[in-house]
This record gives C-alpha cells, sequence and structure tokens, in this order.
C-alpha cells in the first residue's frame, strides 16, 4: 500500500494509459492480415505477383514487429528496474565456476546491456571480481538470447522454436563461459583493465523506485530501444520482402537447405560482417524460411549476427587483446554451429 501510496495522481493515469494500449495492442495484432490486406488493395495491386507478395509482406510484418518489439521492450524496461548493474554485480561477484556461469546466464536474458556501451559493463563485472569466464557468459547470453530476438521468434514461430532457441542459446552462453574460464585467459585483458580500481557504476537503473517511476522507465526504455532500432527494422523487413516475392524457392532451398552440410558453417560467416540486431535480422529469417531454407541454418546466421558481429569485436578489442578476443569468438562460433545443426535435425 505504502507503493501505491506514493504518488497516486500520477499512477491512477499510467494504469489507464497501460490498460488502453494494451487492449489496441491486442485489436491491431489480432487483425493484422485484415490491415495488410485492405492497405495492399489502397495501392492497386494483387497477391499474387512478385511486387505484390512483396508489398503485402512489408505491411503485415511491419506492424506485427514494431507492436512486439514496442510491448516487450515496454515490460523489459520495468523489469530492468530491478536488476541494476551493480545489483547484477553483486549477485555474479564470489560465485563458483558453473553455478556462476548458469547464474550469469539466465541474468542476460533479462538485463541486457545498457545503452551506457558494452565495454564499461563488462569492466564494471571484471572489476567487482566476477571471474572471466562468468563474465563472458553474460556477454555471450545478453545479445544473443534477449528478449527481442525470443518474442520475435515467438510471434513468428511458435513457443517450440522460441523455448528450443532459448534453451540452446543459454548452453552455447554457459559452454562459451566455461571454456574461456578453464583457459585462465585473464593474461590476454588489456592491461589497463587489469589494472582499473573498483569505481561507482553507471547505472541504469535504481532500487527501491516505485511503480510511476517503473512505468516512466519502461516508456523510456521503449523510446531508447525502439527508437534506435526501427531503421534496422524497416531495412530488415524491406530485404525480407524482396526475399518472400522475388527470390525463387529452389534457389534458396538448394543455398540454405537442410541437405547441403556446409550452409550452417557458411551463413555463420556470412553473419560476422553484418550490423544489425534481433529486431532487424528476424523478418529476413522469416522470409529466408518461407523461401525453404532451412531454419537451423538460418538461425546459425541470425545468431552469429547479433552475437558475433564485427562491430562488437572492434569495441571489445578496446578491453581484450586479440588472442581473447579469437579464442571468445572460435568457442561461440563452435557452439553456434552445433545449434544449427541441432535445429535442422530436431526441426
Amino acid at each position: 500500500m505504502s507503493v501505491l501510496a506514493g504518488r497516486p495522481s500520477k499512477l491512477l493515469p499510467w494504469c489507464m494509459a497501460v490498460a488502453l494500449g494494451a487492449a489496441l495492442w491486442l485489436l491491431t495484432y489480432a487483425h493484422l492480415t485484415e490491415i495488410a490486406d485492405a492497405l495492399l488493395a489502397a495501392t492497386g495491386l494483387a497477391r499474387g505477383t512478385h511486387l505484390g507478395e512483396a508489398v503485402h509482406f512489408f505491411l503485415y510484418d511491419t506492424p506485427k514487429v514494431l507492436l512486439l518489439l514496442t510491448g516487450i521492450v515496454f515490460v523489459m524496461g520495468i523489469v530492468q528496474t530491478f536488476f541494476a548493474p551493480a545489483r547484477t554485480r553483486a549477485l555474479l561477484s564470489g560465485r563458483r565456476t558453473g553455478a556462476g556461469n548458469v547464474l550469469a546466464a539466465v541474468l542476460g536474458i533479462v538485463t541486457p546491456f545498457c545503452s551506457c556501451s558494452a565495454v564499461p559493463l563488462f569492466i564494471g563485472f571484471l572489476s567487482a571480481g566476477v571471474p572471466l569466464g562468468v563474465t563472458f557468459s553474460f556477454l555471450v547470453s545478453a545479445p544473443m538470447v534477449n528478449e527481442v530476438a525470443l518474442v520475435l521468434l515467438f510471434g513468428m514461430f511458435g513457443w517450440q522454436v522460441a523455448a528450443l532457441y532459448l534453451g540452446l542459446g543459454l548452453a552455447v552462453a554457459i559452454v562459451a563461459g566455461l571454456v574461456i574460464g578453464h583457459l585462465r585467459m585473464e593474461r590476454h585483458l588489456e592491461d589497463w583493465v587489469q589494472q582499473i580500481l573498483v569505481g561507482k557504476p553507471t547505472s541504469c537503473a535504481a532500487a527501491g523506485l516505485d511503480w510511476v517511476a517503473r512505468f516512466d522507465a519502461g516508456w523510456a526504455h521503449v523510446r531508447d530501444i525502439v527508437g534506435r532500432v526501427w531503421p534496422y527494422v524497416l531495412v530488415g523487413i524491406a530485404l525480407g520482402a524482396g526475399i518472400h516475392g522475388y527470390v525463387p524457392e529452389d534457389f534458396m532451398a538448394s543455398l540454405m537447405g537442410r541437405e547441403a552440410w556446409w550452409a550452417v558453417p557458411v551463413a555463420v560467416v556470412l553473419g560476422v560482417p553484418m550490423y544489425t540486431n534481433a529486431a532487424g535480422i528476424i523478418p529476413v529469417v522469416e522470409a529466408l524460411i518461407g523461401k525453404g531454407a532451412a531454419l537451423g541454418t538460418v538461425l546459425a546466421f541470425m545468431m552469429s549476427v547479433i552475437a558475433l558481429s564485427a562491430p562488437e569485436m572492434i569495441i571489445l578489442r578496446k578491453a581484450l587483446k586479440p588472442v581473447l578476443i579469437a579464442t571468445f569468438a572460435a568457442v561461440v562460433a563452435v557452439g553456434i554451429l552445433v545449434v544449427g545443426y541441432v535445429f535442422n535435425l530436431v526441426l
């Protein structure tokens, strides 16, 4: 009651706005096909043609992805107010190898990197006494097994695919951290990182907030995340629309099909130089699968894009020596290959 009594004049409008927003969200999401059909008819195009199919894909997927993205980012913005970086460091520091890796990988789902940047948080973990291997489990899990990827996969392919991706993604993060921790590669951190002193952490969340502040944080999270990724969403959906409308199914089946054993490693290599995120790449995944590409091959491509991108490696180079970066990339790449082959065998 004391929390509700803090700012009732602001809490009630927030509750009403959230309830109304949720109702409109559900109503719109339930009628996406009809909306896309009506918009396509207004353009004078018809389904069954290359251009018509491409435009319909774009008109359907754009609101679908943005609705999913906005809803889950708002919820996770609230969730993250309970997981400030300082609290996350406290949870991870002093944990034994194994249990610490599991906890770090799980925390990576609900505590994606702050907009502050990846490197300061990574260094903050090490400075707080979190073992290198445990820190790497978090480093892999946070971008790869994030809430955006899971929700978009759930919305497009169902809970089975999302659940399998969650399980295998966590396994990659845990095993990668265990391997790197076992190799004891702390000497391959840059000298200034090894010598850094524990300072006051930069926090993207705070403890002791009331619900008005948590709702404010959720909306701020929407403005920040959706505001930054929507161009990638539109580019990804446009690329997916082109694939959906114009790329022959036989071509994609032969290039990224289940029978091509070499397709998974090629997909991983192709994903590394790209720079996008789950929100931008999943519409491409959807279009590729619709054209006959194997699910595991396409997901391996997606995981390499968001977990092994060249820009991320460049940023990490500020804190890690080349040997450690190469080891990190190799271990994660092997895990992604396993995930790709498992998906192709199981589904």
